[in-house]
């Protein structure tokens, strides 16, 4: 575990738990998680791929890496006594969870308002996230402040018709392909610089 990473994710605080300091580092699992999974899903909404069935990878991910495995990287982080990892990474997993429930079951319904709202409450959630991470690093604050613009631009898109070829859900997939690349990045910078036991990929802590 490098100095970056502890801060740039981890709160400055010691585990209670002296046990808790011989885990490794669950954040670079966390990032990969949210960063595969959201460039996936915005290279579709970006307009790039639209076949229909492409939306079957992004579910699958959606489930367990995105979901799964982040929602267990959130609770090592809470074993590490980490306040700001555990509710990113369990908020986010539960996201994803939610994402592979959801999509086939309004895939053939008007749900347009109801989806917009449910990713407008998620934008607000990430932008106060996005003012925790003001005292992590610039890397993970670069993620979230990307992450709330895509939120919110994906609910306009739905409160004005839909996903598809709405303009706004198009912008909104290319603010979350640049999202998935970034936390994609500080998730390489954690486990390379870990590996290598020295700063190779800089994360710019505060």
């Amino acid at each position: 575990m490098t100095d970056d990473m502890s801060k740039s994710v981890r709160e400055e605080a010691r585990p209670a738990d002296p046990q808790a300091v011989g885990l490794a580092d669950p954040a670079p699992l966390g990032l990969a998680g949210l960063a595969m999974t959201t460039l996936l899903l915005s290279i579709l909404n970006a307009g790039l791929i639209k076949e229909p069935a492409a939306i079957l990878p992004v579910l699958g991910l959606a489930a367990f890496y995105g979901g799964l495995a982040q929602f267990i990287a959130g609770l090592f982080e809470y074993r590490r006594g980490n306040t700001f990892g555990a509710t990113m990474f369990v908020s986010y997993g539960a996201f994803w969870l939610t994402y592979w429930w959801l999509v086939p079951r309004v895939a053939t319904v008007d749900a347009h308002n109801g989806l917009g709202l449910f990713l407008l409450v998620w934008g607000i959630f990430t932008a106060y996230l996005a003012v925790a991470a003001l005292r992590t690093s610039l890397a993970v604050f670069a993620v979230l402040a990307l992450l709330t613009v895509t939120y919110v631009l994906l609910a306009v898109g739905e409160f004005q018709g839909g996903l598809g070829p709405h303009v706004i859900t198009r912008i909104g997939g290319w603010f979350g392909i640049a999202t998935g690349l970034v936390a994609w990045y500080a998730s390489a910078a954690a486990v390379i610089n870990a590996s290598h036991r020295r700063t190779l990929l800089p994360t710019w802590p505060r």
